[in-house]
């Protein structure tokens, strides 16, 4: 049976300023903080950027877990979806671009051990991110894994764990800001834009469901003002053009990447052919 907090009251705009403070995310959000800086603090040049991605990853995790979001994102299909793309498409790619695992190696005899394992090294491979991601993004929006979600909190706490968790490893070889397997420019480009029809085809198939195939909605729902299956269709309205715009969104310093990548390669060619008398 359904063991979440008891029905809130319909959401209006005046509930923006309302938190959802729960102690041991904010417990764990704290630890992995401290860790962080203090890791970090002992690598001499560690850059100061990664540093500043880490802190907004935190900050867009806590936003997306202890704010309105996470007051609501159980009583409304729409602010879940919210959620879902914070964690996976903010926050995630903002871990990516701090680099934990390559911090953790650096500071952790263990952790390099770890990292170092194979079953480590197919998990941070781009073949298992990219298919992590294609199948975690629909499983847990189109199946019953979301109406697990809906009924019991343990189910829900994991899933925004591992949205963080699929978002860092599907975008880690994006950015390529860690050590391991790097991607050509041009084929990181590929690898996003070949992960654009997952969050598309997911929330068209929301937002065009005729009925509510999520059965514990019909009771987690009555104190909203919104329809269950117009929220429904909101959601996925919201995976797919937000999903799609964040998506797009990384595209663009991708394609910068590439073009300085090929202009700096050119220069290189074009020198050893001067070097050459060609």
């Amino acid at each position: 049976m359904n063991d979440m907090a008891p029905m809130l009251e319909p959401f209006s705009w005046h509930h923006l300023g309302q938190w959802h403070l729960g102690l041991l995310p904010i417990v764990m959000l704290a630890l992995a903080t401290a860790w962080y800086f203090w890791s970090a603090h002992s690598i001499p040049g560690w850059s100061g950027w990664r540093r500043v991605w880490f802190a907004l990853a935190i900050i867009t995790t806590f936003l997306a877990t202890q704010s309105v979001i996470g007051l609501y994102d159980m009583e409304l299909f729409s602010a879940h979806m919210v959620q879902h793309l914070m964690l996976v498409m903010v926050a995630g790619p903002l871990f990516a671009l701090s680099a934990p695992a390559d911090l953790w190696r650096a500071t952790s005899p263990l952790g390099a051990r770890v990292l170092d394992s194979r079953p480590m090294r197919i998990i941070q491979h781009p073949v298992f991110g990219f298919a992590l991601y294609a199948a975690f993004i629909p499983a847990t929006h189109l199946s019953v894994l979301f109406n697990w979600m809906l009924e019991f909190s343990w189910f829900h706490h994991g899933e925004q764990i591992a949205f963080l968790a699929v978002g860092y490893l599907f975008f880690r070889h994006a950015v390529g800001a860690e050590e391991g397997i790097q991607l050509h420019p041009g084929l990181r480009l590929v690898y996003v834009m070949a992960a654009v029809p997952v969050d598309t085809i997911t929330g068209l198939a929301l937002a065009m469901s005729g009925h509510n195939p999520f059965p514990a909605y019909s009771h987690m729902m009555r104190m909203s003002d919104l329809p269950i299956l117009e929220d429904l269709h909101l959601g996925g309205a919201i995976m797919w053009i937000g999903g799609d715009g964040l998506m797009l969104l990384m595209l663009f310093p991708l394609v910068v990447k590439w073009v300085k990548y090929e202009t700096a390669k050119t220069k290189e060619i074009d020198a050893e052919l001067d070097r050459l008398g060609l």
